[in-house]
């Protein structure tokens, strides 16, 4: 079944609109500027086969056939309803015949390069990651299927190879001494990825192409999801067996500046997903896990919430009361504490009584005995949690030599 590249036409219930991956986008551009290589004429539109398997055809937005042979086709991102920082940038391919056989492909303006192992493409490559690398071949391939190549090949002028060009296939043109140069560029790309992971990914000069099954989901929580996956793994690869997970930008910043000794590549910004950054750094070796957090977040690791977002539930605020008389509140501002509708109204009316550090002491110890006994089993794995304030500033710590202490006296109580 073809589809036009119109997520409109994929709405679903309260999800909102699917969108395209950069890595579709690319193979898209590809396909519409070898064509017009090969047959002298860009189309308007191009039908494509997503990494899913769907067949989608892209508008092509800009086209250009170059003097000197090579052949250029823009197609722009559509992210649908999913606030990803590429929406609408221009994904630009130009094709170009050069002197070796094979496909190869090179990164152009605003497509980095990987400069550090660990997220799984070699060091000096493209950052174009493996799913949209094959599709790139299978779309070229099933393109070249429809089209004499050698004929057309005969006539056109070649491209020198770049020197950081990669093969992808060995044969592709039948031709002994020809062969295809897809370059991949995002104009706008290296500004677009001071706004990634890349920069602390090792990944320089612009961003990712990536994608798995060709789709962008609204709110896409797998993308988000192997965006932490990956960051975690290229932390171990360059030798980090201490990990800070932390929940969003604030506590980021907060965690910088309390543990300066750590590389950069050290701290993972997890967002809603624990289970997932936990059960990553369980499969990479990581020994030790700093949590930074607020409490809003940290009351649903306390619960045993694989996911802390909003949509996922609420937070306990039984759990929040029982902390709050714990650290000895009065009775009347635990009554209010378990009946207010978020975690940070107990935090600052408990602050104003000069219980903050009491407080949030008490909840992380819930939250490190819930994490350690859900997520992160074993004396071999120690497990600190740092809790901030929401003006980012530190507030308490937590770590196997404090928390059984607190988890004691709770149990007193």
């Amino acid at each position: 079944m073809t589809g036009h590249a119109d997520p409109n036409a994929k709405r679903r219930a309260h999800r909102g609109r699917t969108g395209f991956t950069t890595g579709a986008c690319a193979a898209a551009a590809a396909r519409a500027a070898a064509q017009g290589l090969l047959t002298g004429a860009i189309p308007d539109a191009i039908e494509t086969k997503l990494p899913n398997g769907q067949r989608v055809v892209f508008p092509v937005h800009e086209k250009r056939l170059h003097p000197d042979g090579r052949a250029t086709a823009v197609v722009i991102k559509d992210a649908g309803d999913d606030p990803d920082v590429t929406d609408k940038a221009p994904i630009t391919a130009t094709v170009a015949l050069v002197s070796a056989p094979g496909l190869f492909v090179a990164a152009g303006e605003g497509v980095g390069i990987v400069t550090r192992p660990g997220i799984g493409l070699p060091v000096g490559e493209p950052a174009i990651n493996p799913v949209p690398r094959q599709n790139l071949c299978e779309n070229l391939s099933e393109l070249l299927g429809a089209v004499p190549p050698a004929t057309a090949c005969a006539a056109l002028p070649t491209s020198p190879l770049p020197e950081r060009a990669v093969c992808l296939m060995p044969e592709l043109l039948n031709c002994a001494d020809r062969g295809l140069l897809v370059t991949i560029a995002v104009p706008g790309g290296e500004t677009l990825a001071k706004r990634t992971l890349n920069p602390r990914l090792g990944i320089v000069g612009g961003i990712s192409i990536l994608g798995t099954t060709g789709i962008v989901r609204p709110y896409s929580t797998a993308a988000f999801r192997a965006s932490v996956v990956q960051a975690i793994g290229a932390a171990r690869a360059q030798g980090c067996d201490t990990v800070v997970l932390t929940t969003g930008g604030r506590t980021e910043k907060a965690m910088m500046a309390l543990w300066p000794e750590l590389p950069e590549a050290a701290f993972v910004q997890m967002g809603d997903f624990v289970r997932t950054a936990f059960d990553a750094a369980r499969k990479n070796g990581i020994r030790h896990l700093i949590i930074g957090a607020m409490v809003g977040k940290l009351t649903k690791m306390a619960q045993g919430m694989p996911v802390t977002h909003a949509g996922k539930g609420e937070v306990d605020r039984t759990l929040l009361a029982d902390c709050a008389r714990a650290v000895g509140a009065p009775p009347a501002l635990v009554a209010e504490i378990a009946a207010a509708e978020t975690a940070r109204f107990a935090a600052e009316r408990l602050a104003e009584l000069g219980l903050d550090v009491a407080f949030h002491s008490a909840l992380a110890a819930r939250a490190w005995h819930t994490l350690k006994t859900k997520y992160w089993p074993g004396s071999a794995r120690r497990l600190t949690i740092q809790t901030v304030d929401f003006a980012g500033n530190a507030v308490a710590r937590i770590d196997e030599s404090t928390a059984p202490q607190w988890l004691a006296e709770w149990e007193e109580r």
